[in-house]
Formats: structure tokens, sequence, C-alpha cells
């Protein structure tokens, strides 16, 4: 029976396409991975991997064994939770990433109840506003702020999120108030932009149905946190999400623009890979996260001021 430790770096040999990488990912040398790669194919007297010197990609026996191996590896893990589940012990580590500023504001607080609660969880936070890969970056969870598109993960909703186009009221001062979505087109709008980002096309929900406008602006950045520091200092019209700016709306920073015109919302999810068991710790920091949000969540529960009802949806326009 080959070790499991070398199935679990043939796994990420695999995922990662790179022996390199794969060590780095495991704190071993590319030496040591290399000979549990050549210990474990010598055991099954098969090659499992081609090498060139820019991918490692496995054979056809490789991809057999890998797909094997996914499972063999879920099992154990399912088997490791479900003792603890009866011990009503979870334990070890859960890797999560999200976006940076919504972890800093609404998750990271939450941690130390939940350590508190399970001492022997270890919470890897990982706080990005990039896109990671669940499989390639080795996490167990992702939360997720935006239209989920065809993906292998399962996704759970964790919250509502309402979008609205915001403004400091010493900009709309200086510039005047935009009363059509057109008159965006007027204005300097702060836009988010990061590869395959979409941001710099705003859709608004209005009584025609959705309808797209190619924004444009003086400043733009790949942090949603910058321009939100941007769009309080006056620079310009920022589309941010309620959980981002309901303090700033509180205090008068900042104030609802075309109120009668939102964007689309994009809920807030947990995504998890659907070739892994979810296991009893990462399913109870969902249920965990999912119970703190509810329908209504804090930031929305704590606005003092009214939001506009939102509107019905219809097919889509876009405008050049």
């Amino acid at each position: 029976m080959p070790d499991t430790e070398d199935i679990a770096i043939f796994v990420r040999v695999v995922e990662l396409g790179s022996l390199t990488a794969a060590g780095r990912d495991m704190r071993m040398s590319v030496a040591v991975v290399s000979n549990r790669i050549a210990r474990l194919e010598a055991r099954m007297g098969a090659r499992l991997l081609n090498r060139t010197t820019r991918r490692v990609q496995p054979t056809q026996e490789g991809a057999l064994f890998y797909e094997h191996s996914v499972a063999i590896l879920n099992e154990l893990e399912q088997a490791e939770s479900g003792i603890s589940e009866r011990t009503d012990d979870p334990r070890g580590p859960i890797r999560v990433t999200m976006p940076a500023a919504f972890g800093r504001m609404h998750v990271a607080p939450y941690i130390p109840a939940f350590v508190q609660r399970y001492p022997n969880v270890q919470i890897r936070l990982h706080l990005t506003d990039q896109f990671m890969d669940l499989i390639q970056d080795r996490m167990d969870l992702a939360i997720r702020i935006a239209e989920l598109g065809d993906s292998n993960a399962i996704a759970r909703k964790l919250a509502p999120n309402r979008r609205f186009i915001v403004a400091a009221p010493g900009y709309l001062l200086r510039h005047g108030h935009p009363y059509q979505p057109a008159d965006l087109l007027k204005h300097n709008c702060l836009l988010l932009r990061f590869p395959g980002s979409k941001q710099f096309r705003w859709i608004l929900e209005t009584p025609e149905g959705p309808q797209t406008f190619r924004v444009a602006g003086t400043m733009d950045s790949n942090n949603g946190e910058v321009l939100r520091q941007w769009c309080v200092a006056g620079q310009g019209l920022a589309l941010k999400s309620l959980w981002e700016i309901a303090e700033d709306l509180n205090a008068g920073r900042l104030q609802i623009v075309l109120p009668e015109y939102p964007p689309p919302g994009h809920a807030i999810h947990a995504l998890y890979p659907q070739n892994r068991f979810l296991s009893t710790r990462v399913r109870l920091f969902i249920d965990y996260l999912a119970e703190i949000y509810g329908p209504v969540p804090p930031w929305e529960r704590a606005l003092k001021i009214k939001l506009p009802e939102p509107q019905a949806a219809a097919p889509a326009v876009s405008h050049p």
C-alpha cells in the first residue's frame, strides 16, 4: 500500500502542474518531491507523470491514479472528520479566502469567538481581491461576492448583498447630481480594474429592464477599499456593496446616487470544491457565518437611513 503522504504529494503535483510548485506548497524541496514521486511510480510499476521543461502532466495511468488518489484522501478526511464529530471535537485547519475588505470588516471580527467555541480548529484566513482557485491554491473554502458562473464548486448563500452608486456630498455639490442613468457618462466614475474585471460597465435596474453603461474616470484601482476612500474624499462616483459603505451612509460621508436605478445585487456565497468531502469543521464554519449574517445582515440592520425599494427585473439593454 503506498504511503498516504506520497499520494498527497502526487495529487498536489498534478493539481499544480509542477514539482517546484508542489514542493513550495507542501514545504518540501524539489528533490524530496521528485524522490517521493519516483518511489510511488516504482511501487505502482508504471510512469505516472510526464515531465517537460515547462510543465508536469499525468500519463494515462497517472490520470486514473489521480482520480483514485483524490477519492482515497477524501475518504481519510471523512473518517477523521467523522471521529471528530462523534467526539464533538472538530479539529484541523480551515483555509479560507475572501475579498480583503469584507474579510477585515465582516469575517475577522467573528473568528475569535469561533475558535473559542472550537479550540482545536485553526483558521487560515487569506484576504485578497483576486479570485483564488480552490484546487490549485489548496483552499477549503472561498467567500465570493460576485455573479457566480459555471463552477466546479458547490455554493451556499450566506447573505444578500445590495449595491448602490454613491458619492460624497462635496463631489455632488461641485459637479451636480445625476438624475438619469445616462448622466453617469458625464461624471468621473471610480473603477475597479483587475484581470477579468467587468466593473467598467455599470449595470443599472430601470423600468425598461437592466441597462449597461460604459462609464469612465480618471482614477481606478484593483482594490475596492481604495475606491471607497477616494469616493469619501470627493473624487467621483463609485459602485459599492452596502456592506462596504453602511457606516459612511450613516455618518453622511456618502449618499446614494440614482436611488431609483440601483445596480443588481450579488449575493454573498460560500464555495467549496465539489470533489472534496466537506469536513465537519468547514461545515460548522459555514453554518456559523450564515447564522451571524441571516436574511438581513448586520450591516443592513445597523442602517439609519431608509433604502430604496429594488426594481423589478426585465430584459437587458446596453449603452455605448
